[in-house]
């Protein structure tokens, strides 16, 4: 945070560093799925360094553009880091918030460094897939962390009080349960999938693809069933609008990547459709965690600290 800039530009730079770190943690998932999909998962041969002796790709004869594909890929993480350092000055040294939130705006920071670790062991172990599998879930980990922190950055800090009823809620953690369940899968999916990440090297998942998609897809469904149960409960019950129009849009998003899901099935998983679903599991994730959110309240924010929300979102709750 700059010394001397007024608090309203304080609340202006700090919920900007906020909505970039959503935007790059999604867009690491897809660039991650890039290095996947283009078999450069081993462009760079070690880590942290990209070749023996040297940081950055070497170009010689035998050189080929997957070390460029990785080590770009390597680079947004530094990216990212920056970001995710500039949320947790900007959110750490906000004294006039609750410590919750405070503590909140050091996990996107955290998870980089972590998820920087994860990658170095994913390079070492030859992109096992059980590795694999964990940076990704990470990665939506982190979505749904940095969206939260997004959230409440426009609430205050009183205790959550619920929007809508307890059956409502309760459908809304089963939504949760059921979405961590289809996610898994989708993961363990790609994992069992044609696209290992290198050319040579490519261990996967010993389960057949074809079963383990049915499965994904049947929770798939039970996502969508459940989904269609709280979304019809919310205009039953005269829930607030932010809800039911969140609601909507995860369906949306919901829909959408079903479609994807069942092309890239039927077309024999071309690596473009592989990397939109890939995209459509982070807009999932972030949709689905700002759903669950709109069905609560934590109060206004401070009124000294006050940063400007959407008419309707100020309205609703």
């Amino acid at each position: 945070m700059t010394p001397g800039l007024p608090a309203t530009r304080r609340d202006v730079w700090r919920r900007r560093a906020i909505i970039a770190n959503l935007v790059a943690q999604i867009g690491i998932v897809v660039t991650g799925g890039a290095v996947r999909l283009t078999a450069s998962g081993l462009g760079c041969s070690t880590w942290p360094m990209c070749e023996p002796g040297a940081f950055t790709p070497v170009r010689h004869a035998a050189a080929t553009g997957h070390s460029f594909i990785e080590f770009g890929n390597r680079t947004l993480t530094g990216v990212l880091g920056v970001i995710a350092v500039a949320v947790a000055v900007l959110v750490w040294t906000n004294r006039s918030r609750g410590l919750g939130y405070r503590r909140l705006g050091l996990a996107p920071l955290i998870g980089v460094a972590l998820q920087a670790v994860v990658g170095g062991i994913t390079v070492l172990l030859h992109l096992h897939p059980a590795v694999v599998a964990m940076h990704m879930l990470i990665s939506l980990g982190l979505i749904a962390a940095s969206t939260l922190l997004l959230r409440r950055e426009d609430e205050g800090d009183e205790a959550p009080r619920a929007l809508v009823g307890p059956a409502v809620v309760r459908t809304g953690w089963v939504l949760a349960g059921v979405a961590v369940v289809l996610l898994c899968l989708g993961v363990v999916v790609t994992g069992a999938g044609p696209h290992g990440g290198d050319e040579e090297v490519a261990y996967r998942f010993a389960v057949d693809p074809a079963l383990m998609s049915r499965v994904h897809a049947a929770a798939v469904w039970a996502f969508c069933a459940v989904l269609a149960v709280m979304l019809a409960a919310l205009w039953r019950t005269g829930a607030p609008r932010t809800a039911r129009r969140s609601g909507i849009m995860l369906g949306a998003v919901t829909l959408a990547q079903g479609l994807i899901g069942y092309v890239q099935y039927f077309t024999g998983l071309p690596a473009l459709l592989v990397g939109l679903h890939m995209l459509g599991a982070g807009l999932l994730t972030a949709a689905l965690t700002w759903f669950l959110l709109t069905l609560r309240s934590r109060g206004q924010l401070p009124s000294d600290d006050a940063a400007p929300a959407p008419v309707e979102a100020s309205s609703a709750v």
